[in-house]
């Protein structure tokens, strides 16, 4: 074979150079696309949240990592996916109705409309009192607002100023009066949640979607959720990577939530 016909011809190499451009060009448009799904998906469809409270045990523990479906209350996805009502006893996703920029997570004790009390710490629903089967209380002693709600012998107890003022319009006959387009809202670990008892009812337009999956589960404290600085996410992430095993409770993992 001569060096003549060896040699690759300049069609040759131009067409090499153009399928490598052409692959490359592929790869960056189908990373590009991925990168735009995913962002899509999160803002859109589902998003991860992480449990860092105490509220909702046992149902949810510190350190529960959830995917949520941000579309199931949603009626602008209606034509996309059946949209569903929020119903009694679910557990939601919402921003706070005090500060937009905390999501919190909690079970529906009354939709609109619906008449709610606490007795000694049992749930009356429309003056039937509720089997309640997810409700904890880990608290021995009583508390009058907490544990007989409504209860207006202690302002102090109220997180919120406004909500102090406004539930008294709400009450009737020593019952709450879910007012609509809003829910009342309650954590399972009842002696320690911070719920509508305490600062009021969740508007509609906060709720922003139910659990879907419970994809992963690392023990951990509420106390170190609580602390934000960087070298506090540096020594969480450092105790994901070393403790891994040891830390992830197993048998919570890949739950699909009810």
């Amino acid at each position: 074979m001569s060096q003549a016909s060896a040699r690759p011809t300049a069609e040759a190499v131009s067409s090499l150079r153009s399928v490598s451009r052409s692959t490359a060009r592929e790869y960056v448009e189908s990373l590009v696309v991925t990168v735009i799904l995913a962002l899509y998906g999160t803002t859109f469809l589902l998003q991860a949240f992480k449990i860092p409270s105490s509220s909702m045990e046992d149902t949810l523990l510190v350190g529960d990592h959830l995917m949520v479906d941000k579309v199931a209350y949603a009626p602008g996805w209606s034509w996309l996916m059946p949209y569903q009502q929020i119903e009694r006893d679910h557990i939601i996703i919402f921003r706070h109705p005090e500060d937009p920029g905390t999501y919190l997570v909690k079970r529906v004790m009354g939709l609109p409309g619906d008449r709610i009390q606490l007795r000694d710490k049992q749930v009356f629903r429309n003056g039937e009192r509720l089997p309640d089967p997810w409700a904890i209380h880990k608290d021995d002693g009583f508390n009058e607002f907490r544990d007989d709600f409504p209860n207006f012998t202690s302002s102090a107890e109220y997180q919120f100023a406004d909500w102090a003022a406004e539930l008294p319009e709400h009450v009737q006959h020593g019952e709450v009066i879910v007012p609509a387009g809003h829910y009342f809202v309650m954590g399972d670990n009842r002696d320690l949640s911070a719920d509508s008892r305490y600062w009021g009812f969740v508007p509609r337009e906060n709720i922003v979607g139910k659990p879907l999956l419970l994809y992963w589960s690392f023990e951990t404290s509420s106390e170190e959720y609580q602390r934000t600085s960087p070298s506090d996410y540096v020594r969480r992430l450092r105790d994901v990577l070393f403790y891994f095993p040891q830390r992830t409770r197993w048998d919570r993992m890949f739950r699909v939530m009810h």
